[in-house]
């Protein structure tokens, strides 16, 4: 069943990691996965433009259908492998449409996560302002702190969308991970930390634990002030 199922991907990547966590929840464990290196631009290799004429991972491929965008993967994932493994969409209406409605909003968290962390790589040290910089990360912290009180009002145990794991924490989980990964303080965010702490100790999620990170446990302290 998954002989014929092909991801490329990159450590740390939270887009990489949504689809890897897919993976193993629907017990797709025999996928053929191939770690590249951002360093050495191996993202930008034949072996990716061939799927992903991007240049960019996650490159899957599963027979002839090629899905390159996480959020599309996990879809596609969760349909096709339906009866199997974990069930991450709910069969209510009102449930799948709370599921929805966190995985996208998931979207602008990572956004306006990349915008503050990654400041220094994007933007050329010439054209960087502190004016610029302090917006994003007011901007963030807004963010956070919805999201905070999104957890608050569902109460310790719980998860983005509800009671159950769902394709919501698949998607959004490695952008929660990704900030305290930069130093996101937990004292100051005590609801996103528990549910951190608790949701690394998944399997699915201990199972495609960065492996840099493994390797290197401290990580930046950028969003220390956040």
């Amino acid at each position: 069943m998954t002989q014929d199922m092909t991801l490329l991907w990159g450590s740390g990547s939270p887009p990489c990691w949504r689809v890897m966590i897919a993976l193993e929840e629907k017990d797709l464990q025999g996928c053929n996965q191939k770690l590249l290196s951002f360093e050495k631009y191996e993202h930008k290799s034949q072996e990716v433009l061939d799927i992903n004429p991007r240049g960019q991972v996650p490159a899957f491929k599963h027979g002839d259908v090629i899905v390159n965008e996480s959020y599309a993967a996990c879809f596609y994932l969760e349909s096709q492998f339906k009866s199997q493994g974990n069930q991450l969409i709910p069969d209510g209406p009102a449930e799948q449409a709370h599921v929805y409605q966190r995985m996208f909003e998931g979207l602008t968290f990572f956004e306006k996560l990349v915008a503050v962390v990654y400041y220094e790589w994007y933007i050329p040290e010439g054209e960087r302002h502190d004016s610029a910089l302090k917006r994003k990360r007011e901007a963030l912290a807004t963010e956070l702190k919805l999201w905070e009180g999104y957890l608050q009002k569902l109460g310790q145990g719980t998860f983005l969308a509800g009671p159950s794991f769902s394709l919501a924490d698949v998607t959004v989980f490695p952008t929660v991970a990704t900030a305290f990964r930069f130093g996101l303080p937990g004292e100051r965010y005590p609801h996103l930390a528990e549910y951190y702490a608790r949701l690394k100790e998944r399997p699915s999620i201990k199972a495609s634990w960065p492996p840099h990170w493994l390797e290197n446990p401290k990580g930046q302290d950028t969003l220390k002030d956040i």
